[in-house]
């Protein structure tokens, strides 16, 4: 109590409810990669800084659209009538325009943008880099790596997405994933979302053992693999000059389509409706992270992101059976699982796995438990920096112990936690001769322990059907 000396009318608020914990958002991805522009006042004042974004018309403000490869399309016309009109699809190098739109898409609500560079007009492997040096070459700017190390510094974030990765060669890509993987663990506030490297391809078991083998072995339950790519329903960009498809008429010299746009209406017709049959091949990664984020809205961080339909997305570019997939999801040699991606008859394409790359570990193997984890361990953190430099006596102990407990309850009452009662289900310690001893007081230590019953996915419905014998 104040010490009062002069007569007068003193009036004290008392404080009679306890410290809350206020959870921290669970799924707002961030996203690296290479960008037409990133400008907010001046050129590239963007780049190498994680920017939030909201929708893709913000992105697109930001950022820009996608790069406009020429589309070659050779067309044999005679006497007004065409008879081929052939497409040559370009390769698709530069992916993050198409996953971030496949992310707000599949439920997504906010997520961080970090460009690395703008795109080159001649790109190959070669230009998705670990590293650069944007003061040397502008054009290309930096590499993946360097966008990763500018996210280590934003708090925010709680899921890395990188769907150019798979671009890279093949060391690269293993330099990178483990550098993701790295982060997670010595930031434990974010979740690695991978594409399988050559996922557009059928890998044999060889190619599964390689890709295994480039996430290395060392934290492994902060990321998750999916395979394989998906045929998406974007067509391949258009201009807005529509200069970038190129008609070559009966063997002559290409030109841009837009010059048959009022010379030969024909032919500016039967290219367009060819260019709607050609479809731009993804990774998956974009449209997970927008699962996720819809199952935490929907449901909680605590619910499995799977057995749920991927919108963008026609079908996957390699089908996959039982029996193919045995192999992806339980792996008894490495342990090391990817998740499937599947088109099921009547239901569409379905992330049908919800597995970490550390499949064969019983306390991390599933998705939604490690992030779960991930969750409370940020939020109670961030929750009780009050209590830093209080008196560490038992006042300051149940205030600490009764914010916690009254978080889990309600995690219990929402479903995350498996439990007849709230006792059942988690625990929270905190005292001395509980979780300290006396040197822990004189060495300023206040010790909680936590733990928790996480609900744990139903991965394998088994039905058991026996005959039964007439008894009456």
């Amino acid at each position: 109590m104040p010490t009062y000396r002069t007569p007068d009318v003193y009036v004290e608020e008392i404080q009679t409810f306890p410290p809350s914990v206020a959870e921290v958002g669970t799924s707002i991805p961030a996203f690296i990669g290479w960008t037409e522009k990133a400008t907010k006042a001046t050129a590239n004042d963007l780049l190498l800084k994680p920017t939030k974004v909201y929708s893709l018309k913000e992105y697109e403000g930001l950022f820009g659209y996608p790069a406009a490869p020429d589309i070659p399309v050779t067309v044999t016309e005679a006497g007004g009538v065409i008879s081929a009109a052939t497409v040559a699809p370009p390769t698709t190098w530069y992916l993050l325009y198409y996953a971030v739109k496949m992310f707000f898409d599949n439920g997504g609500a906010q997520c961080y943008v970090v460009s690395v560079g703008t795109y080159s007009p001649t790109p190959a492997t070669s230009t998705f880099t670990l590293t650069g040096d944007a003061s040397t070459s502008p054009v290309t700017g930096y590499g993946l790596q360097d966008g990763l190390d500018a996210l280590s510094l934003e708090d925010e974030p709680t899921l890395v997405v990188i769907p150019e990765a798979v671009n890279m060669s093949s060391g690269d890509y293993t330099t990178l994933v483990q550098a993701v993987l790295a982060q997670c663990n010595r930031l434990r506030d974010r979740f690695a979302i991978f594409d399988i490297h050559g996922g557009g391809t059928s890998l044999d078991s060889a190619g599964l053992t390689a890709n295994r083998g480039y996430f290395g072995n060392n934290f492994l339950k902060y990321g998750a693999a999916y395979y394989p790519f998906v045929k998406t329903a974007f067509n391949h960009y258009v201009s807005e000059s529509e200069g970038n498809v190129k008609v070559a008429l009966n063997g002559g010299s290409a030109a841009g389509l837009d010059t048959f746009k009022s010379t030969n209406t024909n032919v500016y017709n039967q290219v367009k409706q060819a260019l709607k049959d050609h479809y731009i091949t993804m990774p998956p990664s974009a449209a997970v992270a927008g699962i996720y984020a819809a199952t935490d809205s929907a449901r909680g961080v605590w619910k499995a992101p799977a057995n749920m339909s991927l919108a963008d997305v026609i079908e996957p570019v390699v089908k996959l059976d039982n029996l193919k997939q045995d192999d992806f999801n339980v792996d008894a040699t490495t342990g090391k699982s990817i998740n499937a991606v599947r088109a099921f008859a009547g239901k569409g394409t379905l992330v049908w796995g919800a597995r970490t790359l550390a499949g064969n570990d019983n306390e991390w193997r599933y998705v939604n438990v490690r992030r779960f984890f991930s969750v409370v361990e940020e939020s109670i953190k961030k929750s009780t920096y009050w209590a830093v430099f209080e008196p560490n006596d038992a006042n300051t102990w149940v205030k600490v112990r009764g914010m916690i407990e009254n978080y889990l309850t309600d995690k219990w009452r929402e479903g995350a936690l498996a439990g007849a009662t709230p006792k059942d289900a988690f625990f929270v310690k905190c005292g001395l001769g509980s979780t300290m001893n006396p040197q822990d007081i004189l060495e300023g230590r206040l010790n909680v322990e936590i733990g928790m019953a996480v609900v744990r996915p139903a991965e394998f419905i088994v039905l058991k059907f026996s005959h039964k014998l007439q008894t009456s």
